[in-house]
């Protein structure tokens, strides 16, 4: 894990793939829990018999935004930063999904500082995102995430 204590130690980041977090295993309670929050009950992650039998995966699979949210749990083992006042989740962009996440499969989150921008005492990062999996050699998914922070 890095820790970053301010701006100048962020900055010294960029253009740097910065680490990798520890395996995550997505599994059905999951991503049943994550369709129960966000309403989206779509049979190919929530039905495992129907899955089995007529998804081209053979299995439920886990929802793109499930894998997305990910993100905040996953980074916080790569990169501690402190001496903040707040850290805002600005955005996504430039996400591409690579191919689904199979329930039980697991995923990592590898992370590139891309950019540091001190914009009038916010600062804002860009992070390369690539979740990987575990065996595969496409990611699930490639983009940039957004943060704001506030050093203290």
């Amino acid at each position: 894990m890095i820790i970053i204590n301010n701006f100048n130690e962020y900055k010294l980041l960029e253009g740097t793939m910065v680490g990798t977090s520890l395996w995550h295993t997505i599994d059905q309670d999951q991503i049943n829990r994550f369709a129960d929050a966000t309403l989206d009950h779509q049979w190919i992650h929530t039905d495992e018999k129907r899955a089995a039998e007529e998804s081209p995966y053979r299995s439920t699979i886990a929802h793109g935004y499930l894998t997305l949210s990910l993100i905040p749990y996953l980074w916080k083992q790569i990169a501690e930063v402190r001496n903040i006042t707040m850290e805002i989740n600005y955005g996504i962009e430039n996400f591409r999904f690579g191919q689904p996440v199979k329930v039980n499969d697991q995923v990592c989150l590898q992370a590139t500082i891309r950019s540091v921008n001190d914009l009038k005492g916010t600062v804002k990062v860009v992070v390369g995102a690539r979740l990987l999996i575990k065996d595969q050699s496409k990611p699930a998914y490639t983009g940039d995430v957004l943060f704001l922070y506030h050093f203290a």
